[in-house]
């Protein structure tokens, strides 16, 4: 506990944090704070204290989940919340070295071939359809929403991210389209239902591509929209709009130029595409050890200038670049409150484990997104200057349109 302690004197400043010791010896950490809510929490034997002093992340989470860290007040959210705060992105000033050597490990740790590639998205997103249908919302749209209003629900988030990018395409009926990465089918459905764009969506998740096929057939429209099981760098073809959300953070760092190369080739000379995915305002990261652990193996993600470097050495042209900030925050804490609303059915699902990994998951990625280096990133890349108007009113106009705020 000796270390332990000497690590957290310096670390919660913000808030208070009270830690009982598995002898019963209690320590105090911090001050309080008017909008942080205090957190205590309970060490069951003494090898807790010493893997959060290995790794920290990845020590705390498996304390949690192993029933070996308990709360007398707070939850893991709000301990993770806490300790974020007190290490917020925008006050930190990090050494020079240390950036060169996370860069280096983050971009050989993303080094996913094709196989690998498949056994990484199965291991997330082939843990079974009736999980997510429990928190996520109807359309089963799993990435950031987008929030015209903080206090909008969650359906109606997600309605109006799929019109926010589907502003940024362009479209015309009767195009092609490739959703590279489609998940369960909900963007390319929507695509086609507003402008009779023929879709092909590619995923490597079975279950995903089970669901999506279903509902392009329950919908009358599997003429139209397909979905394949296939990796992205194997399709073939010309299609005059791309989108890609939520995908672009398991190419891997050591793939960019692959992944762009492709872009360019699928993409027509006149052609717009979209890219959406998570990112970071600093250096490029692999990650948590937690996250790489037991949620998304091999991710990475990326900052601003890395994906803009690999695309220029394609020539394609950033047209349009936008930042989201907090989006991903608020989709994030009505995933933890529906997965919450739903513990008894997960753990019948799975185990008790299992929920609190999945509970540790969701709040550490709401820190980072309130607090930490993460953001998302829209990007809309052309191979032509002219291929879309020299204006962004058509954004505009285009999503007050599908939204009914014409």
């Amino acid at each position: 506990m000796f270390l332990l302690d000497k690590a957290l004197r310096r670390l919660i400043r913000i808030g208070q944090l009270t830690v009982t010791d598995h002898d019963g010896k209690v320590y105090r950490y911090g001050a309080p704070a008017a909008d942080i809510a205090p957190v205590a929490i309970r060490f069951a034997d003494a090898k807790v204290a010493n893997a959060i002093v290995r790794s920290p992340e990845l020590g705390a989470a498996e304390s949690y989940m192993d029933g070996r860290l308990t709360f007398d007040a707070g939850d893991i959210q709000a301990l993770i919340t806490l300790a974020s705060v007190n290490g917020r992105f925008e006050d930190g000033m990090p050494r020079r070295q240390a950036l060169a050597l996370r860069r280096m490990k983050s971009w050989f740790a993303a080094r996913n071939h094709e196989a690998r590639s498949k056994r990484n998205v199965a291991h997330h997103y082939d843990i079974g359809n009736p999980l997510y249908r429990l928190f996520l919302d109807d359309d089963l749209q799993y990435s950031c929403a987008y929030f015209t209003d903080a206090a909008n629900g969650l359906e109606q988030a997600q309605e109006e991210k799929k019109a926010h990018i589907a502003a940024k395409l362009y479209l015309k009926p009767g195009q092609r389209v490739l959703d590279i990465g489609c998940g369960w089918g909900g963007t390319a459905l929507y695509l086609h239902k507003h402008y009779g764009v023929e879709v092909l969506g590619v995923t490597l998740s079975e279950e995903q591509l089970a669901l999506a096929r279903e509902r392009a057939a329950a919908a009358g429209v599997a003429d139209k929209v397909r979905f394949e099981l296939i990796d992205y760098r194997r399709v073939e073809g010309a299609f005059d709009r791309i989108v890609s959300i939520g995908m672009f953070e398991h190419v891997g760092a050591a793939h960019y130029d692959e992944f762009f190369g492709q872009v360019r080739r699928l993409l027509k000379p006149d052609g717009v595409m979209l890219l959406h995915t998570i990112g970071r305002f600093d250096t490029p990261s692999s990650g948590d050890p937690f996250a790489e652990k037991y949620i998304f193996p091999g991710y990475h993600l990326p900052n601003l200038t890395q994906m803009l470097e690999a695309s220029q050495r394609w020539r394609l042209i950033a047209s349009d670049v936008e930042t989201l900030r907090l989006h991903y925050a608020y989709t994030l804490r009505h995933w933890m409150a529906r997965t919450r609303a739903h513990r008894d059915e997960i753990v019948a699902m799975y185990d008790e484990r299992f929920f609190r990994m999945w509970e540790v998951y969701l709040a550490g990625a709401t820190a980072m997104f309130e607090n930490g280096g993460g953001c998302n990133f829209q990007v809309q890349y052309i191979r032509d200057r002219r291929a879309v108007p020299i204006t962004r009113d058509y954004m505009f106009e285009e999503e007050r349109r599908l939204t009914g705020r014409a």
